[in-house]
Parts: structure tokens; C-alpha cells; sequence
């Protein structure tokens, strides 16, 4: 035999040796097999939230870091009502929601305006601002766990410290939009894909936390730590222009004089969108109290009181999903935002009254969804408007000054519906009440607003 029958010889013996037996094989083909859900999972998330330049500019890392903030909030929010509100006698309950509200939400109007311009003054420190209201959050859980299962006065205050953290977070993310659009994106197209995340988020952790619940008082919140340490580290990670403050200048809601920038000196429409958008607001905070406790005590025919919140709370979840998918179409086709809102508002008045006056499960379920679909327009046209009005020097200081109105109004509608009487027709006469006075401030002034037209452009003006 020669040498290089030896050298072959030896290097077949080699690879037989190598060759994987049948039991091998079968063990890495199962291995493959339970692996491939999760890895063709993730990947197929981020080709999602990557796509058409998302990746490159940063925006798909920001749909991530506001998913996992929407599954981490939607678990304590699970944690706390079956502590709040299930786990006790409905006049209990009533009790404990609005010590929690004078607890939780009395302070935070209070804390609420000191964020935004605390916030402005960190323009260098977003990512680190964001990573601190999440691993705030992480820390918060933990504590809130000890207290969870006998309802403590000391979950209270921890309540507040999670609210005040999450809505920063809500303000420095508003901010942080405009500084990772992608090329050829409109502020309205990110933002929809931003909030779209954290809808489908929030969709999936709820029945993964009420599985939790099951185990336990305490584990949804050790679920939502995890998932804000998460967050925490995704934060940091952030692309460094986040931090960037090139060109920015504080933007102000009242006018200091002409060379102050102010939202008042870009014209009526970003204005009567925020009048809009908050009467809107208030609607949601309305809705989430009032109906929880007359869903309990009066549920939908042949449900629980349990089933009778879902079956309203995915009507809203789907309606603001569809507004949201929507934004952008419509957005596309020229449509003037401040049309849309005015549209918007009108059409969720009408459906209020019509609410009322018809009150009924099946006008509950057909309200939840409108209400949700026409905030998500509204928002998102809301933002559409500062994008195209508000000078860049001050335009995202302006989203995190309009986000802090917005919040306020939520608490502001959401005390309505705990001190409102348990009557449908009475709550629903509530809403449409305040919705009208948003209407009358804000429709006329949209209306007549003189924004650019489809093309973009300033509309022309008539000359001597």
C-alpha cells in the first residue's frame, strides 16, 4: 500500500469515527426542533420591527425597549387589580380604589408637570433617564411583592413610585422619536409602530400574568421585574444619538414673549389637537374606573363580572390596535390631521350619547372599541401636527410638555369615574358631557386651521 492509500485510508477511518450515530442524530434533530420556535420567533420579530431602515437608525431597538414596557406595566397592573379590586366585596373594593387613587393619583397631578421640564434639562442623559424608570420599576416590584397578598397600606406609595416612573418613561420615549426616524418615515408612520408594539405587548403578557396569578400573588410582579431589568439593559444600549441635543431649545405651553419659543407661536392647530386629544384622554381614565366597578356589580347578560371586563377591554385593545394600524394609511393619502381629530372626536361624542341613550352590553363593547380606535388616531395625528408645526429647535421638548397634558387629563377622567354614580346611563351622560366641551374648543378651531395641504406644503395665500 502506498502513502497515499495510508493517508486516505486514515482519514476514513477518522470520519467514521466522527459520524454522528442514529442516537446523536435523533438527539440533535429534537434539540433543533425545540429550539426552532423560539430562534424562528425572535428572528421573525426582528426582521418586524428592524424593517424598511427601523434597524439602521435605531427605531426597531425603541419598538423592543416599549414592548417590554408594556408587558412589564400590563403584570403589575394584573398583580394590583386582583389585589385592589377582585379579592375583596364590591363596597370594599370601591373603598380601596379610591384610597389608591388619593394615594397614587393625587400626588402624581402634583408630580406630573415637574416631569416634562425636569426631563428637559436631561437632554444629554435620555437613555440613562429611561433606564433609570425601568430598573425603578424592577426595584418597586420586588418591594410591591411583599405587600401584594394582604393589600397593605405600603403598597400604595410603591404604586405611585411605578406610575411616576412608567409615565417618565412615556415622556422621554415621546421625545426620543423623532431623534431615530429612519429615512422617508413621518414622525406618525414611528410612532404607530411604536405604540402598535407595545398594544401587541401588552395583548400577550395579560393572559401569561393571569397564569401567574394562578401561582401566585406575587409572581406576576417578579414577572414584570425580569422584564424591566430587561429593559434596564436594552436602555443602555440605545444608540448614542438619543443623547443628542443639537439644535434643541425648551418649548413652553404659555407664551413668554415673541422670542421665547411656545406652542402658542406655531399657530391654533397644535392646540385645539391637544384640547381634543386630552377630552379624549379623559375618556379612557373614565372608562377604566367606571365601568370596572359597574361591570361588577351590574355584568354583561349571561357573564361574570370577570368575562364582562375582558370582553370590553379586548374591544378597546382591538379598536386602538386598528386606529393605530390605520394612522399611517391614512396619514399617506393626504389626509390633514387636524380633520382627522376633529373627525375623531365627533365620532366618539355621537357614539357616547348614542351610548347613553341606548345604554346596553353590546353599546359598552361598540363604545370600548370606538373610544379606542379614535384615541390612537387622534394621538397619532396629534404627533403629526407637532411634526409638521412645531419648529425642530423645540419640537421634542414639545412632545414630552403635550405627553404631560395627556396624562393629566387621564387622571383627571379617571377620579370622575370612581366618584360617578353606578348608574350607565348617568356615566355614559358623564362622558358625553365632557367630550362635547372638548368638542366645542376644539372642532371649530381644527376646522378652520389653514395646515398644508396633501402635498405638504404651506397653502397658498391670496395677494393683492
Amino acid at each position: 500500500m502506498g502513502h497515499y492509500e495510508v493517508v486516505a485510508a486514515a482519514r476514513s477511518s477518522v470520519r467514521s469515527h466522527d459520524r454522528p450515530g442514529p442516537l446523536r442524530r435523533a438527539g440533535r434533530s429534537l434539540g433543533r426542533a425545540l429550539h426552532l420556535p423560539f430562534t424562528g420567533t425572535a428572528k421573525g420579530i426582528r426582521r418586524a420591527t428592524h424593517a424598511h431602515g427601523a434597524g439602521e437608525s435605531g427605531l426597531g431597538k425603541l419598538i423592543e425597549l416599549h414592548a417590554v414596557n408594556g408587558a412589564g406595566d400590563v403584570m403589575i397592573t394584573v398583580a394590583l387589580a386582583s389585589t385592589v379590586f377582585f379579592s375583596v366585596p364590591t363596597d370594599e373594593a370601591r373603598g380601596r380604589v379610591a384610597l389608591y387613587l388619593a394615594i397614587t393619583m393625587a400626588p402624581f397631578t402634583l408630580l406630573a408637570p415637574v416631569v416634562g421640564p425636569l426631563l428637559d434639562r436631561l437632554p444629554h442623559g435620555r437613555r440613562a433617564a429611561m433606564a433609570a424608570a425601568m430598573s425603578a420599576r424592577a426595584v418597586l416590584a420586588v418591594l410591591m411583592s411583599g405587600a401584594v397578598a394582604t393589600g397593605g397600606i405600603e403598597l400604595y406609595p410603591a404604586a405611585l413610585g411605578v406610575l411616576v416612573a412608567s409615565k417618565a418613561y412615556g415622556v422621554v420615549r415621546s421625545a426620543v422619536v423623532p431623534r431615530l426616524l429612519p429615512p422617508g418615515f413621518s414622525l406618525v408612520k414611528a410612532n404607530s409602530r411604536v405604540t402598535l408594539a407595545g398594544l401587541l405587548a401588552t395583548g400577550i403578557a395579560a393572559p401569561a400574568a393571569a397564569g401567574l396569578q394562578l401561582i401566585g400573588p406575587r409572581w406576576p410582579l417578579f414577572g414584570a421585574c425580569a422584564l424591566f431589568l430587561l429593559g434596564t439593559y436594552w436602555a443602555v444600549r440605545m444608540p448614542h444619538k438619543v443623547d443628542s441635543a443639537k439644535g434643541e431649545r425648551r418649548a413652553h405651553l404659555l407664551t413668554h414673549g415673541e422670542k421665547r419659543p411656545s406652542l402658542r407661536t406655531v399657530g391654533p392647530a397644535v392646540l385645539h389637537g391637544l384640547q381634543a386629544n386630552a377630552a379624549q384622554r379623559m375618556l379612557s381614565g373614565f372608562l377604566i374606573f367606571f365601568l370596572a366597578f359597574l361591570l361588577r356589580v351590574h355584568p354583561l347578560p349571561g357573564q361574570s363580572a370577570a368575562v364582562s371586563l375582558g370582553i370590553v377591554a379586548v374591544a378597546a385593545g382591538v379598536g386602538n390596535a386598528c386606529g393605530t394600524a390605520a394612522a399611517s394609511l391614512l396619514r399617506d393619502r393626504g389626509r390633514r390631521p387636524e380633520v382627522i381629530i376633529a373627525v375623531m372626536i365627533s365620532t366618539v361624542l355621537t357614539t357616547a350619547i348614542c351610548t347613553a341613550v341606548f345604554f346596553g352590553g353590546v353599546m359598552i363593547a361598540v363604545l370600548g372599541a370606538v373610544a379606542g380606535l379614535t384615541q390612537a388616531l387622534s394621538k397619532l395625528s396629534l404627533d403629526a401636527l407637532i411634526q409638521r408645526d412645531v419648529p425642530e429647535s423645540v419640537r421634542t421638548s414639545a412632545f414630552a410638555r403635550s405627553e404631560t397634558v395627556l396624562q393629566m387629563a387621564w387622571v383627571v377622567g379617571g377620579a370622575l369615574g370612581i366618584v360617578t354614580p353606578l348608574n350607565g346611563t348617568v356615566g355614559m351622560a358623564v362622558a358625553s358631557a365632557f367630550l362635547a366641551i372638548g368638542a366645542l374648543l376644539a372642532v371649530r378651531g381644527l376646522v378652520s386651521s389653514r395646515g398644508p395641504g396633501p402635498s405638504g406644503r404651506p397653502p397658498r395665500t391670496k395677494t393683492a
